[in-house]
């Protein structure tokens, strides 16, 4: 039996949900990302591109590109919400589907085409999505992930496109190599070095000369390039890892607001861990100069989430890396090597009453610990005038991680 592969993707999505929620700025240029001297372009409208601008370039680039276009800082917790309502309609609709990102979505529709016909589940599926969420969405059908995604982009925006088996090489030879998902800049200056310019020429290429060029990614490169792809659908993302970092409006060299938002951040992930019955026992520390040299250490320690154990980690790790006595633009807080379980009491060093304090506490923090958006209104970064620090929602419920549009400090 072959497979059918869905592939969908909300159009702009922080744009569209925007203009859901403001009417106004429909048909309008729009630009959703950091507002600050170092924001960044999260989404952008179409109207915008003709401008040269994309998602991912530095917001002052963009309103000098497109100076007209309305610049709004976004609100990761209405992306949250209305990512899920998408989520909602789409676990009712298919048997088995995997959500790749907080805008996009696979679903695997084999066998379905001797009840209704796939294309015509999935026309019904988009159409239901744009009614009961009012977003656009356009979604790619065929036999594999790959080429579905990129069908999805040839039908955007706000349309669909079926690729018929046997036919995914001849869809994908004339379209430029960047079209192929894995290839980047860097790849693809590599491959425009040698000549290779559409995935045609790919196609034409003996597999192993691709693996010559680029090793193990020169194979898939190829398979990928020839409509070859046999990923599987994956419905629960287990999380390795969680992480926090922040960008500083100015470079700073204030040692005490660095180790105030490491702490922080430290806090609220050791929060999650809780909360997810989730125990670390790896803790890193990021630091970025403003020369843009990024540096981290790790350590490894006995699994825990509590907060008393990790913090002074934290602060160790932070104290051995800050030693260029520069300007610091950003640093992050990673706990990984993540297993399932709850703290235990260590008999030298706790006491019944401690772990009870942790319990109260975070009963607190999930009672009244947000806002209405989920935005954590109960925290140590709170109380130190740093906003938002804490990510928002489940972070090992399944789904991929949300990204907020723009993290600055």
């Amino acid at each position: 039996m072959d497979r059918t592969i869905l592939h969908m993707d909300l159009d702009t999505f922080f744009v569209s949900v925007e203009r859901k929620n403001d009417s106004r700025l429909k048909n309008r240029p729009v630009l959703v990302g950091g507002i600050g001297d170092r924001g960044v372009v999260a989404a952008c409208s179409y109207e915008t591109r003709p401008y040269g601008v994309h998602s991912g370039m530095p917001m002052k680039m963009a309103k000098a590109l497109c100076p007209e276009a309305t610049v709004i800082k976004g609100d990761a917790g209405a992306y949250s919400k209305e990512s899920k309502t998408v989520t909602e309609i789409i676990r009712q609709e298919v048997p088995l589907f995997e959500k790749a990102s907080i805008d996009e979505f696979y679903a695997d529709l084999s066998g379905m085409d001797k009840f209704f016909g796939c294309y015509e589940i999935a026309t019904n599926l988009g159409n239901r999505i744009r009614r009961e969420s009012g977003l656009p969405i356009s979604f790619g059908l065929s036999t594999n992930k790959i080429v579905s995604k990129v069908a999805t982009g040839v039908a955007k925006p706000d349309n669909q496109r079926k690729v018929e088996a046997g036919e995914e090489k001849p869809f994908l030879a004339p379209m430029l190599i960047r079209k192929i998902p894995m290839v980047g800049e860097k790849t693809n200056q590599i491959l425009y070095n040698l000549g290779i310019k559409y995935v045609k020429t790919v196609q034409q290429m003996p597999m192993e000369v691709m693996g010559r060029v680029l090793g193990k990614n020169g194979i898939v490169l190829w398979n990928r390039a020839n409509g070859i792809d046999d990923t599987p659908i994956v419905p629960f993302h287990e999380r390795k890892s969680i992480s926090n970092e922040r960008t500083f409006g100015k470079d700073t060299g204030d040692v005490r607001r660095m180790r105030e938002m490491i702490r922080a951040m430290a806090e609220n992930l050791a929060f999650q861990l809780r909360n997810g019955n989730k125990l670390t026992s790896c803790v890193s520390v990021k630091i970025r100069y403003s020369d843009f040299n990024t540096f981290s250490k790790q350590i490894k320690i006995p699994y825990t989430s509590a907060d008393h154990l990790l913090i002074p980690q934290v602060e160790k790790l932070f104290d051995q890396l800050y030693n260029r006595r520069m300007m610091v633009r950003l640093v992050g807080v990673t706990f990984s090597d993540l297993v399932t379980g709850n703290y235990q009491i260590n008999m030298f060093d706790d006491c019944e009453e401690r772990l009870n304090l942790y319990q109260a506490m975070d009963y607190i923090r999930n009672k009244y610990g947000t806002d209405e958006r989920g935005n954590a209104i109960l925290s140590w970064g709170t109380t130190l005038g740093i906003p938002n620090i804490a990510s928002m929602g489940n972070p090992f419920n399944g789904e991929p991680p949300v990204i907020p549009a723009h993290r600055n400090q």
